[in-house]
């Protein structure tokens, strides 16, 4: 899948560059805290449980109980595995390919 080129700039390019020079989970802490505010660090943390979840086969109500994702938030994250831009399964992969990935 190509990269969605509305989001390419080169403030992004940055953002990215950024991102990948960290080495350790503890810098991702720092930076991600300095980032993002506490409810968007734990969207985004919940928006990939979700899509673990679902390509685990889990159900909706399910993943509504366990996560606290809305619905609305669930059929999104499905909607992005099977149309997106294939993020979500590259990591997924990766995760599970050391074992990361419950």
């Amino acid at each position: 899948m190509s990269v969605n080129q509305r989001l390419v700039n080169p403030l992004t390019d940055t953002l990215f560059d950024a991102i990948l020079s960290l080495k350790t989970r503890d810098e991702c802490y720092e930076f991600f805290e300095d980032l993002c505010t506490i409810n968007e660090l734990r969207d985004m943390s919940q928006r990939l449980e979700v899509a673990r979840m679902l390509e685990n086969g889990e159900k909706y109500d399910q993943i509504e109980r366990k996560t606290g994702a809305s619905t609305a938030t669930i059929s999104r994250v499905k909607r992005c595995l099977k149309y997106g831009a294939d993020g979500y399964l590259t990591v997924l992969g990766r995760l599970k390919e050391k074992g990361e990935n419950k």
